[in-house]
């Protein structure tokens, strides 16, 4: 069965560490969801402007083009995307059951420090404040809700048996 899984969460959370290190455990592709931006969002946030929702429109469409190309290749995938809003999750979801999330949930302190720490990235620690303004949480029915604190290997564990992938 094709399946997706979106890891979310704000900048800092460890969306694409635990991106790879799933995709990595099931064989699948990883898709970083940040290489998706348009160039001029990109811009935008190296200059600490936050991005609203003409910005994260093309953006939003070139990841569900992404689940959409694999499904049609009968390939599953993992894709790390903020997905702040619950009308994103929705448009990324498209209503399908095989699209599945998992919210990296941190507290400011810790995103803070990792932000801080990342080097060559072009989010700001300036930007951390609007993306948890932004953040509509998921609720633990919408999604699997993981401690970003918690090991990789912890996080992958509690994914693959949350959603019964092997």
């Amino acid at each position: 069965m094709v399946t997706h899984v979106i890891v979310m969460g704000v900048s800092g959370a460890g969306k694409t560490t635990l991106g790879r290190a799933l995709a990595a455990s099931l064989s699948w592709p990883f898709q970083e969801g940040d290489d998706l931006h348009p160039r001029a969002n990109i811009e935008k946030m190296r200059a600490a402007v936050p991005l609203v929702d003409a910005d994260r429109a093309p953006w939003l469409a070139a990841i569900r083009a992404w689940i959409e190309t694999n499904r049609a290749a009968s390939r599953s995938g993992v894709v790390s995307c903020s997905a702040l809003k619950r009308e994103y999750r929705k448009l990324l979801g498209g209503g399908d059951s095989d699209v599945h999330f998992v919210h990296l949930a941190a507290d400011r302190a810790l995103l803070a420090k990792r932000l801080a720490q990342r080097a060559g990235h072009y989010m700001p620690v300036s930007l951390l404040d609007s993306q948890l303004a932004t953040l509509d949480p998921p609720s633990v029915e919408e999604v699997l809700i993981i401690d970003a604190g918690l090991p990789i290997a912890e996080q992958v564990s509690r994914v693959l048996a949350r959603y019964s992938l092997s």
